[in-house]
């Protein structure tokens, strides 16, 4: 198992490198130039120079790649252009307050999706698994735009019992495990939880209905095993698969939180990313998108050897 966790890493690094390439060549060869954001609109062409120069701008492709990646290393993602602030601080906070929102809401759609997905298993073609299948596919096809903005409407804007936006009271930056907080992340984590909800679901049932046709389960009521031990007999040989699925959910939820964010104005990555696109911030942007592409690869990384770990049928050669 270390030699394969250690495989496992060395086979990441190319990944990363090529992950770091496309972070930087994506936000330089769109249109536009990200100086604007700070420079007067009468600026004159020796200021212009002076502020590419400041940030690197007036190198070639490769040069500024190579300085960038050696700071990078180095643990320096610079200076937002349109705040002056040192992008890493900005970037962690904001990767925090997604993390703690994707995790809630994973947990909320692996909860029910699982539920869902068990309960269709074993009841496949009843009324339950069309039921529950209906909802995992609901789950699966609403924007969650729209269902942000409809669950606003209804439990902020008519009943009153949420806060709409924001990620505490007093327009704070930071969500902490308290009451005062707590009210504030229930409705995005609810958004957000509907696609892994519907995908666990969907995977699950596939799963249940696999596992339960095949032989070994028959032998298991044969000799006269309870249900429940058929059961845990089940839960363990569907626990890789959905433990995997699980954490490509997370890593999806981390990247695609956009929408969600900004809708319920929530302090976290994808708020941050959605900013600085329109602000054409490239230092912010670069940044911003590496640290949710890398969290992403160790996220793939952590879930392939734990699968691993928990299902010795997989090879690890």
């Amino acid at each position: 198992m270390l030699a394969f966790t250690l495989r496992r890493l060395l086979y990441v690094t190319p990944v990363a490198i090529g992950v770091t390439v496309v972070c930087f060549l994506l936000v330089h060869i769109t249109p536009g130039d990200p100086l604007t954001a700070i420079l007067p609109a009468d600026a004159t062409l020796e200021l212009q120079e002076q502020m590419k120069a400041a940030y690197g701008f007036d190198k070639p492709l490769p040069v500024q790649y190579a300085l960038w990646f050696w700071k990078v290393l180095h643990g320096d993602l610079g200076n937002s252009i349109a705040t002056g602030r040192p992008v890493a601080t900005e970037v962690l906070r904001a990767v925090k307050n997604t993390l703690i929102l994707a995790t809630v809401a994973t947990m909320i759609g692996f909860t029910f999706g699982t539920l869902f997905g068990f309960v269709a298993g074993y009841f496949r073609d009843s009324w339950l698994d069309k039921l529950a299948s209906f909802i995992s596919v609901l789950g699966v096809s609403v924007p969650h735009y729209w269902l942000g903005m409809v669950l606003v409407i209804i439990f902020a804007a008519q009943l009153g019992w949420l806060p709409p936006t924001g990620a505490g009271p007093d327009g704070s930056s930071d969500w902490r495990p308290d009451a005062a907080h707590l009210r504030y992340i229930i409705l995005p984590a609810i958004t957000m939880s509907v696609i892994p909800m519907g995908v666990i679901a969907r995977t699950v049932r596939a799963l249940v209905g696999d596992i339960l046709s095949q032989d070994f389960v028959e032998a298991l009521r044969a000799k006269g095993m309870s249900e429940f031990g058929v059961f845990r007999h089940v839960v363990v040989n569907a626990a890789p698969t959905a433990l995997a699925v699980m954490g490509l959910q997370l890593g999806y939820l981390l990247g695609g939180s956009i929408l969600i964010e900004t809708v319920f104005s929530w302090p976290g990555s994808g708020f941050l990313l959605n900013a600085a696109i329109f602000q054409r911030d490239l230092p912010l942007l670069q940044g911003t998108i590496l640290i949710l592409a890398m969290f992403f690869v160790l996220l793939n990384l952590a879930v392939d050897v734990l699968q691993t770990a928990l299902d010795p049928r997989i090879k690890r050669g």
